[in-house]
């Protein structure tokens, strides 16, 4: 099992779990290297394999960012719940 934040490796007849922590995704240099990748695309200037492995990088590095907005959204969604499962949304008013 993968996701963001870790590995997960389960031997179901040995029952051994063994788990790897990842560092979390710095969202924003993420979205600024994505940006740098369509730049480097769009240039045209790159070898084939070269642009194939930008490609590459770009995709995994969409699917991290994907994730980790689905995780916030997921977490915020927690949030916005009471103890009965019911949307609890306050008016936010800041301070002055």
């Amino acid at each position: 099992m993968v996701g963001i934040w870790g590995t997960m490796r389960v031997n179901l007849t040995g029952f051994e779990l063994h788990m790897t922590a990842k560092k979390p995704l710095d969202l924003e240099k993420s979205l600024s290297g994505l940006e740098t990748l369509v730049e480097e695309l769009e240039g045209g200037e790159l070898p084939l394999d070269k642009a194939l492995q930008k490609f590459e990088e770009g995709v995994k590095l969409t699917r991290e960012c994907q994730t980790a907005l689905k995780e916030a959204e997921q977490r915020v969604q927690i949030l916005l719940h009471d103890a009965e499962g019911e949307e609890s949304l306050e008016s936010f008013e800041a301070d002055d």
